[in-house]
């Protein structure tokens, strides 16, 4: 691919296969996305480096950017690799300069004068939850480096800012976003890996797999490091390109007996419950899941109304279908404590709140309660959850649309065990690290998650021992 930059330089760009595909994606009037990579050692950053500096010298004074989570790390490896390949294609070094002090590469003489390149920071600031530093910039294009470490807002303002900088005049009507990245179970396995593997990625998205052995330039020595890793997920995500690897790692349901709860039948029961998870925000939505047993049965959905209407609602289901209040559970955080306010007799679900103390036998004298080592009662709740679905006692009969099936799928797929150094207690992963992995709140999940309330709630039926069969000198197993 010859590409002519200055009357005294010709750039021979010589790609691999799977660089020569991402180019083909580089250069079409369709993708707009270009997601490249999966795993270490694929020709990722030469790659980014290479096209941005064929994009300023085909169009002088265009704009451009490489976006990475920090600053220091893009000027630590990133920028160092673009010097690499400036210096690789014998670009003078009187073309261009970094701009240390606003940070950015500018082409100041040859054909891409005029040319620019911004480096950006895109990590998370709690004083700009929102993005709104890149709201006013314009790009022609731009590249993200190690995407999976980005927050899911930082990607969604950036491509928004992309096709705004003489496109029009450059007859640039496809604006292009290149991210590069490795297997990360977050937005980018939803986006980009998911639709990939079934085939529904729109049309405007593209995912090109390229590993360390793509790079015939580099492979023998990627091999060899990647081989001597010793963690068994990094070497999983890096060398292999496997995207499932937390499954089996961190994930507390499995993904088969996810699954077979669609097909399987239910534990017979006539005991019926309401759970509710309402909404705390106007972008999420109230979800109702009726359940006989273990069997979820109906599921009802509202989005965008007050608590009187949702409670109204609850009253509607708890009459239709027979249920006592006091086999409801409701979501009391946020504006759900209003609902439960509204509705006597109902339970109120707090996810924050201390675990249930369970009945144990212990010996005399001892608290006849015992408190599980859980976080929190939504940690509680899930790892019950999670028991019950390997375990094949969930079962889902409720008709679902396709996309709340999909969902819900999903969602089970993220409870995750939380790996932290307070080895005495269980955890798991947080709902805000979920909404961010999703791009939404895992509503039904939670939905599902607080059912397991009333295996702690019920009271417990003992049987007392018959101790007349003991002796004076025998054992008493209970104590």
């Amino acid at each position: 691919m010859p590409e002519t930059t200055q009357k005294q330089i010709t750039v021979e760009i010589r790609p691999q296969p799977k660089q020569y595909k991402c180019y083909l994606k580089l250069f079409d009037t369709v993708t707009r996305f270009i997601g490249f990579g999966g795993g270490a050692g694929g020709g990722k950053t030469w790659l980014g480096c290479e096209w941005l500096l064929q994009m300023c010298y085909r169009y002088p004074g265009s704009k451009w950017f490489i976006a990475r989570k920090e600053l220091k790390r893009l000027m630590g490896s990133t920028y160092v690799t673009w010097s690499k390949v400036c210096s690789y294609h014998h670009i003078p070094q009187t073309d261009w300069r970094l701009n240390g002090q606003y940070n950015y590469i500018e082409f100041i003489a040859g054909a891409a004068k005029g040319s620019r390149i911004d480096l950006i920071d895109v990590d998370f600031k709690p004083s700009d939850p929102m993005y709104e530093r890149f709201g006013s910039l314009e790009y022609t294009g731009g590249w993200g480096e190690e995407v999976g470490e980005w927050n899911f807002d930082a990607f969604d303002v950036l491509k928004s800012r992309i096709g705004r900088w003489r496109n029009q005049e450059y007859k640039l009507s496809t604006p292009k976003f290149l991210l590069t990245f490795n297997p990360t179970k977050n937005w980018l396995y939803r986006i980009f890996y998911q639709p990939w593997k079934n085939g529904s990625l729109p049309p405007e998205y593209c995912f090109i797999q390229s590993l360390y052995m793509d790079n015939e330039f580099t492979a023998k020595e990627y091999g060899k490091s990647l081989n001597e890793i010793t963690d068994p997920v990094t070497k999983a995500r890096l060398r292999d390109g496997i995207w499932e690897y937390e499954d089996s790692e961190t994930s507390l349901v499995q993904y088969d007996c996810i699954m077979d709860m669609f097909t399987g039948t239910a534990e017979p029961s006539q005991e019926l419950y309401l759970t509710c998870d309402i909404a705390r925000y106007g972008s999420d939505r109230s979800v109702f899941g009726v359940w006989q047993g273990w069997e979820l049965f109906k599921v009802v959905t509202k989005s965008h109304q007050g608590t009187d209407v949702t409670a109204g609602d609850i009253r509607n289901l708890l009459s239709l279908h027979h249920i006592p209040y006091s086999h409801c559970v409701v979501d009391e955080d946020g504006i759900g404590g209003g609902v439960v306010d509204q509705l006597r007799g109902v339970k109120g679900f707090v996810n924050n709140s201390s675990p249930i103390k369970t009945k144990s036998w212990m010996k005399p004298g001892e608290d006849d309660l015992k408190k599980e080592n859980y976080r929190n009662l939504k940690t509680q709740c899930s790892y019950i959850l999670a028991e019950k679905i390997n375990t094949h006692k969930v079962v889902v009969s409720a008709k679902l649309r396709e996309a709340d099936r999909e969902a819900m799928i999903e969602e089970l797929g993220q409870i995750r065990r939380k790996i932290t150094d307070d080895v005495g207690t269980l955890q798991i992963v947080g709902k805000e690290e979920i909404k961010e992995n999703l791009g939404r709140s895992p509503d039904l999940s939670d939905m599902m998650m607080m059912r397991a309330y009333f295996e702690l709630d019920k009271p417990m039926k003992f049987k007392m021992p018959d101790l007349s069969v003991i002796g004076f000198g025998g054992v008493n197993p209970y104590f």
